[in-house]
């Protein structure tokens, strides 16, 4: 039979079956599993066989999830965890060590700056910016100690674009770990392992749920690196529920439908938002005034389901944007069914200081938009009607 298609692989992949011949996996809300004897579990324990221990460890819901976005991925192992956050943070504690350097592309998600500027440097792991304007200059910043290149692409929340082919030369050739957070696009959209890419981690809270339901996160990459993040995760306890990866690998059977709505959406919406009289600027990368446009083309099969647009005026002008919306949600979340609008600079980035901020695009006048599964109709003129209103 010839190798099944990644949409096809979303829905077919799953646990053995039970002696139940269930159709659908069950969930197995279980902290422990037993032994049939003494050996069997020395063995386990020992590594000698493969088996479920723990929960903490592994679990059949759980191996389900990593193993259906290790295919849709492409690489060859992978580990959940309970929160995008537990991702981010156990791909880079799980492979570092005091001393060591990483280089950071500055456009990345406020908490995950907080991880490299307040949380890192208490052990003696230091980094350094870089600009997503100027990857030309990334080499310059490259350190004897340098270990790690991080990046977003794309990024949130301007969501400018990383060239992932010519970061992945960077990284090669220097030797470094190449992390990519490829939370916004989804498999379904890009696949960084394309770019050389030696970890790719995940916000299963976001896209891969897609309904903001549960949280979770997922790191993927090269096994030998996998197997140390095992190692790390196994005894620091940054585990997903069982139930959580159940609903996970449930949604990745819609996935690509999802992110295909999401980008028809998103295109729509930014094209309109483009013409609008009371919008400065739009970004979206498949909008031909997307600076990086070329980039996008290269790298992704659409253009994701964010869109960040600028209103005209200042602050308050943006807070009666948001104040006037009547079906667009306010909340803290992305990639759900449900359009979400948010205001970068006093939520998501908002630990950021001003200089901080302006440095990667996000103004006071800045909004992030989700976009949804709603008809695009409706969210356009909900949309329109706020701006018009403020």
């Amino acid at each position: 039979m010839a190798e099944q298609r990644d949409e096809t692989k979303a829905i077919r992949i799953q646990s053995d079956r039970t002696h139940e011949k269930e159709h659908s996996t069950p969930m197995y809300l279980t902290s422990s599993f037993v032994f049939d004897d003494a050996e069997e579990m020395r063995t386990t324990f020992a590594a000698e066989r493969e088996g479920n221990i723990y929960s903490r460890f592994t679990n059949p819901n759980v191996k389900e999830f990593v193993d259906k976005m290790v295919a849709l991925e492409g690489v060859e192992a992978g580990y959940a965890t309970a929160t995008g956050m537990a991702a981010v943070f156990a791909s880079i504690a799980a492979l570092l060590k005091t001393g060591d350097h990483i280089l950071v592309c500055r456009s990345i998600f406020g908490s995950s700056h907080t991880v490299f500027t307040k949380i890192l440097p208490k052990w003696g792991i230091t980094h350094t910016y870089v600009s997503i304007d100027d990857q030309d200059s990334w080499e310059s910043a490259v350190e004897e100690n340098s270990k790690m290149l991080f990046i977003e692409t794309p990024s949130n929340p301007a969501v400018d674009l990383v060239d992932m082919e010519k970061a992945g030369k960077l990284a090669k050739k220097h030797g470094l770990i190449f992390n990519v957070d490829n939370c916004f696009s989804t498999p379904a959209i890009q696949k960084p392992v394309e770019f050389s890419a030696d970890i790719i981690i995940h916000s299963a809270t976001k896209y891969l749920d897609g309904q903001g339901r549960v949280m979770g996160g997922v790191v993927l990459g090269r096994k030998d690196l996998i197997d140390e993040v095992y190692t790390f995760c196994r005894s620091t306890g940054p585990a997903i529920s069982p139930f959580n990866a159940w609903v996970l690998s449930k949604s990745l059977e819609t996935l690509y439908l999802r992110m295909e709505r999401h980008s028809e959406n998103a295109l729509k919406l930014a094209k309109y938002l483009e013409a609008h009289p009371g919008v400065e600027i739009v970004k979206y990368p498949f909008l031909l005034s997307h600076p990086q446009y070329e980039i996008a083309q290269k790298q992704m099969k659409s253009g994701g389901g964010i869109v960040s647009f600028k209103i005209k005026g200042e602050l308050k002008d943006g807070v009666d944007f948001l104040n006037n919306l009547k079906m667009c949600s306010l909340t803290a979340n992305l990639g759900d069914t449900r359009t979400i609008v948010s205001h970068p600079a006093s939520t998501t980035h908002a630990k950021l200081t001003e200089d901080e901020r302006l440095s990667v695009g996000i103004t006071p006048n800045l909004l992030r938009i989700s976009v949804g599964l709603e008809n695009i109709i409706d969210i356009i003129a909900d949309i329109d009607q706020a701006i018009i209103a403020k």
